[in-house]
């Protein structure tokens, strides 16, 4: 039996409707349902379902299903981290990137029982924010972020593995894995990089300079970034979008691959690259 755990975000509209779809054909197809406790009152028409913390939850699961848009997606990788389980997404967001399934094709998660379809496993960067004897960590499956407030202009240095990379003026600068390649440093002029390899993108956020272009580096490489801007210039630091941490002029940002991966699922008619023309190009080709 397949133990499947449910993520969503009710926060986007229909996604309660559609979670309650998804529980109901994952217990007629003979899948285990458990979703997290804060979430029971959600569920009363789903009798079948368990209930415990998510954190209990997934030690156990098999493949979890995140339902939102790619901002649930990544919260939940976070969460998944340290276990075996898969992720798989279905969107009710507005773009829904990372996630294999629409709404409207629910009768796909049938694929799931009889293992038709793909898995891709992605790399995570984990980063260390160092001032005098104080740590702070972060963890990405898109990317590290460290940008000034109000989007004002901040001197910056980037060394790779104790080598200075180069002295530059931005308004910030991204590291991201190739899964967030078509996230916030693809808006910046980054490539698309296929979310399988292995490295790390460096892109900087409007750099003062005619020359500047984005870097990919080794996954092997320690990133590490210093600024030199004005202690009273307020500069911080993000992880896949999160909440800001204050990065102090005395500090130094440390970025290297984690020792974790997270696996996503995909459906076999459903490869980066129909994601990419499906949903990246519609603009270009006039769809909705």
């Amino acid at each position: 039996m397949l133990h499947f755990v449910i993520y969503p975000n009710f926060q986007k509209s229909c996604a309660q409707e559609y979670a309650i779809k998804v529980c109901d054909i994952l217990h007629t197809l003979g899948g285990s349902v458990s979703i997290d406790k804060a979430y029971e009152k959600n569920f009363t028409a789903c009798p079948y379902v368990h209930y415990d913390d998510f954190s209990i939850l997934i030690q156990k699961a098999d493949i979890v299903i995140a339902i939102g848009g790619d901002g649930t997606m990544l919260r939940c990788a976070r969460q998944m981290i340290g276990s075996s389980a898969r992720l798989l997404g279905i969107n009710t967001g507005h773009l829904g990137f990372m996630a294999t399934l629409e709404t409207h094709q629910l009768e796909e998660l049938a694929n799931l029982f009889q293992g038709n379809y793909h898995h891709s496993h992605r790399i995570l960067l984990q980063a260390s924010l160092i001032s005098g004897d104080k740590q702070q960590d972060f963890i990405a499956l898109n990317d590290i972020v460290v940008s000034g407030l109000y989007g004002k202009v901040f001197d910056f240095s980037v060394f790779a593995d104790h080598v200075l990379i180069g002295q530059y003026r931005a308004d910030g600068i991204i590291c991201s894995t190739p899964t967030g390649s078509t996230a916030y440093a693809l808006s910046a002029g980054g490539p698309l990089i296929e979310p399988e390899l292995s490295c790390i993108e460096m892109t900087l956020i409007c750099p003062h300079s005619l020359f500047n272009r984005p870097l990919l580096l080794s996954s092997s490489r320690k990133i590490t970034i210093c600024h030199t801007a004005d202690p009273e210039r307020r500069i911080c630091v993000s992880a896949d979008g999160e909440t800001p941490a204050a990065f102090p002029a005395d500090s130094m940002l440390e970025i290297r691959k984690s020792q974790h991966m997270i696996t996503l699922i995909s459906m076999k008619h459903s490869s980066f690259f129909d994601s990419v023309n499906q949903k990246l190009m519609q603009s270009i080709k006039g769809t909705v």
